[in-house]
């Protein structure tokens, strides 16, 4: 492995791939200092004021003038919003299309309505903070030897939540919470629901039951603590109304069902300075393999690709799903800064001891998720994704609230890339996390299902590391556990994303 990645012949900046001490000779430079592994290092002379560039686009400019061979990072790069002149629909790539008689399948749960499930799971959704107590006692009355009456089941979870009082009711933060409790009401993952409130709240069950249509049925049941007399009474009014559900529930087998069932969430965490040049790309490449399949990926988290929607813009099925993106990162711009922030509080500390300097150098990286088809769709934090193909959801970059409206919007799987290390799980879909490099894999074994940094150790290609992601999406989408989901995690992941004044 050479001791650095140059990504495009114009960068003026090239990448680590191993700790450098200084006076070591590279691209034509000295090194002169301790060059960090994934940090990068100046290859010319770069003026104070002067444009940072790596995969060939803007990822900061130099506060003070950078020699050749000087280590580049926070000490000497500044940010700033960014003032792209956008083009739209202008890099349409054709998808070759997998012919529907030849389309992989996996075994998945086959749902009224025609949605396909990965798991099958009994949830108990609360509307308000109040009733998270009484969710969690009726999940947790439900132990190991009660469940294995029922093998088809894969468990009782509760998804309780610190917000639904003390807010406006209606407007983004409103309609967002609602979006969250209808999805995953009717989420193809579920084989029961009993939703949980208090009854005074201001996130009320019964509207949300008028709002979305949504019926009482043997295997989806409401009711709320003041109703039914208390604390007590709920949790074991709740604990009989899931063992009703649990032998429906259990009736529930899996059938093969054509990949294009499959909407898998694409998330990163914890990222480093290889999630653009390794696991990124590769899920991305997953991602291709996937809509080629008919199936759908859904790339999130609005301010990480704060920097790179140019290149998204680009790639919108019209001009209608462009603007609509553009519509996001205003949104974001303005939201930062009527509350005093940057769009450039994040990379996190870990993300920049890891190598990633600005915002616009990791959303470069992050959005390689997605791939190279098609942006068919533009949507809002979990609301109900109905396009086929790659598509965008408007969501924070803080994984839990990120990954909870990918949920709600419909996706049945997650693949989660982590460079630093993550210990992400979701429930009721499950996540696979790939990371970015050997030795963190080596490190995290028990929490990595597949080492992307095979690309730089090993020699491996990006499609075959592509490949190897997609086939395991459709082993875990038929049942096959992975790395987070063996050890429970899920459970306290359900995050919906509080947007306006707690009142």
């Amino acid at each position: 492995m050479k001791d650095t990645i140059r990504l495009d012949p114009d960068d003026n900046v090239v990448t680590a791939t191993r700790a450098l001490e200084a006076g070591t000779s590279v691209e034509g430079v000295t090194t002169t200092a301790l060059i960090p592994s994934g940090h990068k290092i100046a290859t010319r002379a770069i003026g104070k004021g002067e444009e940072l560039r790596k995969y060939a686009q803007f990822i900061g400019f130099a506060t003070k003038d950078i020699a050749p061979g000087d280590h580049v990072h926070t000490h000497n790069v500044g940010f700033r919003n960014t003032d792209a002149a956008y083009e739209f629909s202008t890099d349409l790539r054709p998808v070759a299309m997998v012919p529907e008689g030849q389309r992989d399948t996996f075994m998945g749960y086959r749902r009224e309505g025609g949605a396909v499930g990965t798991r099958n799971y009994i949830a108990i959704v609360t509307s308000v903070n109040c009733s998270a107590t009484a969710a969690r006692r009726i999940a947790d009355a439900f132990g190991p030897d009660e469940m294995a009456q029922y093998p088809n089941v894969d468990g009782v979870v509760a998804f309780v939540h610190g917000t639904g009082c003390g807010m406006a009711g209606d407007g983004e933060g409103f309609e967002a919470l609602q979006r969250v409790m209808w999805g995953y009401a009717r989420h193809p993952n579920h084989g029961g629901v009993v939703m949980v409130g208090l009854g005074c709240e201001m996130n009320q069950i019964d509207w949300l039951l008028e709002a979305y249509g949504l019926k009482q049925s043997p295997t989806f049941q409401v009711m709320n603590i003041q109703n039914v007399a208390g604390l007590q009474r709920t949790i074991d009014l709740g604990i009989a109304k899931v063992r009703a559900m649990l032998p429906i529930a259990n009736q529930a087998r899996r059938e093969p069902c054509p990949a294009s069932d499959l909407k898998v969430a694409l998330q990163c965490g914890g990222s480093d300075a290889w999630s653009g040049i390794t696991a990124n790309p590769a899920l991305g490449h997953a991602c291709d393999l996937l809509v080629a399949q008919g199936g759908t990926g859904v790339l999130a988290e609005t301010p990480e690709i704060y920097g790179a929607e140019h290149l998204l813009t680009r790639r919108a099925a019209d001009r209608a799903t462009g603007d609509k993106l553009v519509g996001l990162i205003r949104w974001w711009e303005d939201y930062t800064a009527r509350n005093k922030g940057s769009m450039d509080n994040n990379p996190s500390p870990g993300n920049k001891k890891g190598g990633l300097t600005t915002i616009l150098e990791k959303s470069l990286g992050a959005a390689a998720k997605g791939g190279t088809t098609p942006l068919m769709g533009v949507y809002k934090y979990a609301e109900a994704v109905t396009a086929t193909g790659f598509t965008f959801m408007d969501s924070p970059g803080y994984d839990p609230a990120s990954v909870t409206g990918q949920i709600a919007g419909g996706c049945n799987m997650v693949v989660f890339t982590t460079g630093r290390g993550s210990a992400f799980g979701s429930k009721p879909s499950p996540t696979i996390k790939v990371a970015t490099n050997s030795a963190m894999y080596e490190r995290m074994r028990d929490d990595m299902d597949i080492d992307a940094g095979e690309m730089l150790s090993a020699g491996a290609s990006l499609q075959g590391k592509g490949r190897e992601i997609y086939q395991m999406i459709l082993r875990v989408a038929s049942g096959e556990m992975s790395k987070s989901e063996a050890q429970g995690l899920g459970d306290y992941e359900f995050v919906p994303w509080q947007i306006g004044a707690v009142m």
